[in-house]
Parts: structure tokens; sequence; C-alpha cells
């Protein structure tokens, strides 16, 4: 809300909404990354060694659904960011950024309706607190999620990550955290060292569904990925439909009382796993 902003017409409600949504997304990595959020989920993420870099590999994650969508950016916007989008005629309701080139923004501002916002340095906020209305009051709490960091895994099965699944569970783990559960998060990271998201399942009533739902959008990107799940799995079958899918390692908190029998179907399906201790459930 303290944002400059550069061009477009005014912001509504929804506008603010997904808005804060892309940026506090783009805060969690120190590598240049790139959003995009539609309908408040993130529909497409990336973090790489250059902003062009990621994101390419963000809008290619799901380009119908980035289509209206918010776009938010950890680095400055750039004249071959801007590029990029006019050249896949990429309509878009908001950019964010730090700032944005004089390059970029002669670009940008053709389209009248596009808001341009200019935030300055990013800084995460530690004593963020998630505020909500109910009839008669309102409701107060801590963000939660800390950063989970790679000693803070715990192996549960028989075979465990690698180093590169580990660099995708920790990507996907920080991702997952902003989709609304129940919520499922496929990633990988590809040849060249991007961190890329495959496939994203938000906002279901089971979490096997929002398994289903990520791998029916990553199609066959996601083989080969890793899958972060922002809650404990009540039974097998979510493991059962990550195997499916041809993901080979998940990330999740842990806790369920069938956790012994969610284990030893991964070890059965030849899937590694571990767990955080740490739920990301965002109602």
């Amino acid at each position: 809300t303290n944002a400059a902003v550069l061009h477009g017409k005014q912001l509504s409600f929804n506008n603010i909404v997904d808005g804060n949504s892309a940026l506090e997304l783009v805060k969690e990595f120190s590598r240049p990354t790139a959003a995009v959020i539609k309908h408040n989920n993130p529909c497409g993420v990336a973090s790489a060694d250059t902003l062009e870099e990621a994101l390419k590999y963000a809008y290619e994650v799901d380009s119908m659904s980035a289509f209206v969508g918010v776009l938010a950016l950890n680095r400055g916007c750039s004249a071959d960011v801007a590029k990029f989008i006019g050249e896949k005629k990429w309509f878009l309701e908001i950019i964010i950024a730090p700032d944005f080139a004089p390059e970029a923004l002669e670009m940008l501002m053709k389209n009248k309706n596009l808001r341009l916002l200019a935030t300055g340095e990013l800084r995460p906020n530690e004593e963020s607190r998630d505020i909500k209305k109910v009839e008669g009051g309102i409701l107060i709490q801590s963000q939660g999620g800390e950063n989970v960091t790679a000693k803070d895994l715990k192996v549960v099965t028989v075979k465990a990550p690698t180093a590169r699944e580990i660099q995708a569970m920790l990507f996907a783990n920080k991702v997952v955290k902003h989709v609304h559960s129940n919520a499922i998060v496929f990633a990988k990271v590809l040849d060249d060292g991007a961190e890329v998201v495959t496939g994203i399942g938000a906002g279901q009533m089971s979490r096997v569904d929002a398994v289903f739902i990520g791998a029916h959008k990553g199609g066959d990107r996601v083989p080969g990925s890793v899958m972060a799940s922002d809650a404990f799995f009540p039974f097998a079958d979510g493991v059962e439909a990550c195997a499916k899918a041809g993901a080979v390692a998940i990330i999740q908190p842990g806790g369920s009382i069938r956790d012994d029998e969610v284990v030893a179907r991964a070890d059965e399906l030849g899937l590694a796993m571990v767990t955080t201790g740490v739920r990301l459930f965002r109602h």
C-alpha cells in the first residue's frame, strides 16, 4: 500500500489483495524470482540466476492461468522483462517490482490499463500477522511457517533425497506456504540451476484432490519433480497419486495418526520423503 503507483488505473480491492500475495511470495527468495498470482493463488513461480530467466520459467508453468494475472518481481523490472511481456502479448493487471528501468516503463506504459507499482527495497516483515474479520470481531494470528532449511529436514523413508531434490523441496516448501489449503506444489531444479514450479493444486477440500489437480495442471512437467504438501497426509492416497504423477520425493510437515502407514506406502512406491514439523496451512 506504500508503493508508488507509476502508471495505470485505480487499484481495486482484489488488485490489492492479489498484489500483496504476489509480493509476499517473492520476498521469500534471495535469488531473482518471478511469481504470477491469479485469484489469490500462485499459478507460476521460478527462481534463476537472472530475473529474465525466472520470468520465462514462471510464465511457462501455466501461461493460460497467467493471463490477466498479477506479476511480482524481487528485482527491478528491466527492458528485457518488458520486452518478453510484450512479445507474449501477456495481459497483466499489475506488475510489482522494487523499481522499473526507464526503457521498461516506456514499453509498459503503452498499456493504459496496466498498473505499475514500484515498492523500493523489499524487506521481509518478521512481525507479520494474519487478520480476518468474523461476525462480532476479528481473528489475529502470526503468519507462522518458519524458514525451513536443509538441517530441519527429517528423512523418514528408506530412500533419502538427493542434494538436488532437497534444493527443489526447500523451494517448493516456500511456495506452498503461499497457496491456499489444501495445497500441493510440484517443483524441480533444472539443469541450468533454475528452481521452477511444475504444478500447483490449490484450495481443495481433500488433499488427494489437490495432488490430482497439481499433477493435471503440470502434465508432462511433473515427472522427476518433488512434491510439497502444506499439511500432513491423512491417508496414503495422496502419496499414491504423487507416485502416479511421476514425482520422486515428498516434503511434508508430518504429524498424522497414520504417518507410519503413509511412510510405509512411500517406501513401497520407491519415493523419498522428509518431514519438517512445520504446518503451513493457509486458510
